[in-house]
């Protein structure tokens, strides 16, 4: 049965502001491979979702929380809990990183490695009981992310492209709810091609199943939870979805790392990947945002080798 999960309120947008603001520096904007990277990888989690986690657990009534994720997102709600005070349950996959699996042990809160896929450990979550806090699936979390295009805001002028590594969305949802007060924003959401669940729920006009295949792109690889809200948000206020091959996502990985001096994981630089592929319109100056940098040095090594 789907969860009932109210659309993100004016309110949520406004309380987000104000703990992130508290917690967080505004993360930089740079030049590099001919357009604007907006750069989450400097967060201390190593990616953006410490934005949604901190704006949920912050508005949460007191008590333990529960999430799932295929690791940067819990590694947001761990580092949230610690920040907060709050105790946390983490669940993710067997066959999550060891990158963000070994960071999670350095937090505090009860780690569950639970099924094959970020499915199946979110089924298992969701089982436990508790405040659940999805990492996309969730108003309070859309809001926090939300607050990532405020930051845009403020940085750049428009008009503005702004590319969005998309997975379950709430990246994807959060930006596109702040563009949608900018007529001068299009935004651009950019899946794996072999994890395409929220384009096709969107073309859709529900959450339905598709195959996900392997991908290095792990952080936005997975099936969408039924009564997904990122669906409708997306439906209204994202204006394209592309996707990125396996070798294009490796490619823009190097370009990353040798032309801008950035580390990025394969979700991190889907955004990036899209632009050098061609895959987004330049009518217009383009922002990707490098989302986050939680690889494991194997994986890192592999690719910048070749």
């Amino acid at each position: 049965m789907s969860r009932v999960v109210a659309l993100p309120a004016d309110a949520d947008f406004v309380a987000a502001e104000r703990i992130v603001r508290r917690f967080l520096s505004p993360t930089p904007v740079v030049e590099a491979l001919g357009i604007s990277l907006k750069v989450e990888t400097v967060q201390p989690t190593g990616s953006f979702k410490i934005r949604g986690a901190l704006a949920a657990l912050a508005a949460l009534p007191p008590g333990p929380v529960v999430t799932a994720s295929a690791g940067n997102h819990g590694l947001g709600v761990a580092q949230a809990a610690a920040l907060l005070d709050r105790e946390a349950t983490v669940v993710v996959p067997e066959t999550a990183s060891t990158a963000k699996i070994s960071r999670l042990r350095e937090f505090a809160v009860e780690l569950v490695l639970a099924g094959s896929s970020y499915d199946e450990a979110e089924a298992h979550a969701l089982g436990l009981g508790g405040a659940y806090v999805s990492p996309y699936n969730d108003p309070l979390v859309i809001a926090g992310q939300r607050t990532l295009g405020v930051e845009l805001g403020e940085q750049l002028p428009g008009p503005l492209t702004v590319v969005v590594p998309a997975g379950g969305g709430g990246l994807l949802a959060g930006v596109a709810l702040w563009a949608s007060e900018r007529p001068d924003v299009r935004v651009v959401g950019v899946e794996a091609a072999a994890s395409r669940a929220l384009s096709a729920s969107v073309e859709a006009g529900r959450v339905v199943e598709v195959e996900v295949g392997p991908t290095l792109a792990d952080g936005i690889a997975g099936g969408l939870e039924p009564g997904c809200v990122t669906v409708d948000i997306a439906a209204r206020a994202v204006d394209a979805f592309v996707a990125v091959e396996e070798d294009e996502l490796r490619a823009a990985i190097r370009a990353l790392a040798f032309e801008a001096g950035l580390v990025a994981e394969g979700a991190g630089a889907a955004a990036t990947a899209a632009v050098l592929a061609g895959r987004v319109p330049d009518d217009r100056p383009v922002v990707a945002i490098v989302s986050g940098r939680n690889l494991t040095r194997e994986v890192l090594v592999d690719v910048l080798s070749l």
